[in-house]
């Protein structure tokens, strides 16, 4: 009998529920509560985020005064880049190189980019030990460090899939938030 009588109480609850939203959503339509779970229809953006652009063009050339020359590999990416990407060591030959598909990327959203070590012969190597500039200290450790003096995240610090050449600036920002549209401002800068 009491089973049947929580079971009772619960529906009673639920139907209440129901009647509540169905009468209160209407009016929180406007809502800042209501606005953050909609779905905005942004366009998504087709180059880096300005304030990346120049931060990317501080890190090459305070690379280049400490003697280490990077060449960025990647930086915005269109959603077809990124599924080409994705699909790597899936659905195509190659090793898996990302677990983020079109729209879970803060490539996507102009706010990340990747790096390589650019050699004297112009190859270009992900080698995390060499120290170019013979300093002591390996050249992508260096980069790594003057990136986050920047204000950079790099995903060698990242939990799961540790992504050595990658660098971001989220402005924070979920990848959640910006696939529902949100987006930072073009005068917002990273803290340092």
């Amino acid at each position: 009998m009491r089973i049947l009588s929580n079971m009772l109480a619960f529906s009673i609850f639920i139907i209440s529920l129901g009647v509540i939203l169905y009468v209160f959503l209407p009016k929180l339509e406007g809502s800042l509560l209501l606005q953050s779970f909609q779905k905005k229809d942004v366009p998504m953006p087709t180059m880096l985020h300005p304030k990346v652009e120049e931060y990317k063009n501080n890190l090459i050339a305070s690379s280049k005064e400490r003697g280490i020359d990077i060449v960025i590999t990647e930086g915005h990416r269109s959603m077809e880049r990124q599924n080409e990407l994705y699909d790597r060591g899936r659905s195509t030959d190659g090793d898996i190189v990302t677990y983020a598909e079109g729209g879970e990327s803060y490539h996507n959203y102009g706010l990340a980019i990747d790096f390589a070590l650019r050699l004297e012969n112009g190859n270009v190597v992900w080698d995390m030990n060499r120290d170019g500039n013979g300093n002591g200290e390996a050249d992508w450790l260096e980069v790594v460090s003057l990136a986050k003096d920047m204000g950079f995240e790099w995903g060698g610090d990242f939990s799961n899939f540790k992504d050595y050449p990658h660098f971001q600036m989220d402005f924070g920002l979920s990848i959640r938030e910006l696939q529902f549209g949100k987006r930072p401002k073009v005068d917002q800068y990273a803290e340092k």
